[in-house]
């Protein structure tokens, strides 16, 4: 590998693939600030074509439309459906309402793009799963934190090789979220893991390439924070063999902006690659992700930082309704599939049973 040619050190192959065919009705059901701020800049920024919206709010849906370009607003969920145009459904929602949602949009031969967490419960999640085998149609789960920059490229050095055996996987961040500009996620019970961490864990399992075999997890609160939920976590991951994972994520940092970081570190027994996730500087505004590498297996005691492009938000949408785009056209399922996603929520709820229970907990005690 000394020999690799010195593009290939620095192409790391990191940006969303579209699929050749962008002519593919969308139909967006929601139009919160997620829809506003990512969705639709990422699918603008694509050239996706995106039919129409729905929300129970037709205000909201209306602004946007305008805002956007976009020809319809549909009055009710049943007519975006029934719209010939439409093949995939961008679901937008709380995770309570996805399930019933699915059933609908599966029932009429839609191919589907869930939100996360794909469900509240692991029952639900489940259920999604099952719709999705026994109608056939493509499903995949809007964990674009796999198309980030950083997280994207560090995926392509594992992938290569140059990192030999990953043995620690950590992602660690310590800033200051206000949550009550999302009221109705203040009133939840779980919180920071289900809405936020769920994003790490994912991109703990993608770049180290398998599960978990079990979790420990603690969480915290801030004395008289608005929301119910945790909005502190601590997250040990166990898989198999040498390979450990870290996630330690606070969202209670009271000092000013510069003091505040997202920083993520992936391990081998040949290299090391680290980087920050620049989304998460300076939010909401952001700025690009960094990356740098070393790997002995290409030149030992050097480290490499290619520049990256593009941030989490919202360029990294384009990457998971790219993927589901692109399954339908080659017909195959999607990476970021449903199926796929059962093991980032068995992760999940290990981890809150782990701090229900203080025990680590096995993956497999969600069949």
């Amino acid at each position: 590998m000394k020999n690799e040619a010195p593009s290939s050190r620095l192409d790391l192959d990191y940006k969303p693939k579209l699929p050749r065919d962008r002519t593919i009705g969308i139909g967006i059901v929601g139009a919160g600030a997620i829809v506003e701020a990512c969705h639709l800049p990422a699918y603008r920024m694509a050239g996706f074509r995106v039919v129409g919206l729905y929300d129970i709010d037709r205000g909201k849906a209306d602004r946007l439309a305008e805002a956007f370009g976009i020809a319809q607003v549909f009055a009710s969920l049943e007519e975006l459906l029934d719209h010939p145009d439409i093949q995939v459904v961008d679901i937008a929602v709380p995770a309570r309402y996805q399930p019933d949602i699915v059933e609908q949009a599966a029932g009429r031969g839609k191919h589907i793009l869930c939100q996360k967490p794909l469900g509240e419960t692991y029952e639900d999640a489940k259920r999604i799963a099952e719709i999705v085998r026994r109608t056939g149609v493509k499903a995949a789960v809007n964990q674009q934190m796999r198309w980030s920059p950083g997280i994207r490229a560090s995926h392509t050095i594992r992938s290569r090789g140059w990192l030999g055996e990953i043995l620690q996987a950590s992602i660690q961040v310590n800033v200051l979220t206000e949550w009550e500009q999302w009221p109705w996620i203040t009133q939840i019970e779980h919180l920071e893991i289900m809405y936020h961490s769920i994003h790490y864990l994912d991109a703990i399992r993608f770049v180290v390439g398998r599960p978990p075999l079990y979790v420990y997890a603690d969480a915290a609160r801030f004395p008289g924070q608005v929301s119910r939920g945790e909005t502190r976590t601590l997250i040990h991951l166990a898989f198999s063999g040498e390979t450990r994972g870290l996630v330690h994520d606070n969202h209670n940092n009271i000092a000013e902006q510069d003091d505040w970081y997202a920083t993520f570190r992936f391990e081998g027994t040949e290299g090391t690659v680290k980087g920050t996730n620049g989304a998460l500087y300076n939010y909401p505004q952001g700025r690009e992700d960094t990356i740098a590498y070393m790997s002995r297996l290409i030149e030992p005691n050097c480290w490499i930082a290619p520049r990256l492009e593009g941030r989490w938000f919202p360029h990294a949408f384009m990457g998971t309704m790219g993927e589901l785009l692109r399954a339908i056209e080659e017909e195959r399922e999607p990476e970021n599939s449903v199926e796929d996603n059962l093991h980032t929520m068995r992760t999940v709820f290990a981890a809150y049973r782990s701090i229900a229970e203080n025990r680590p907990v096995w993956l497999n005690e969600f069949p």
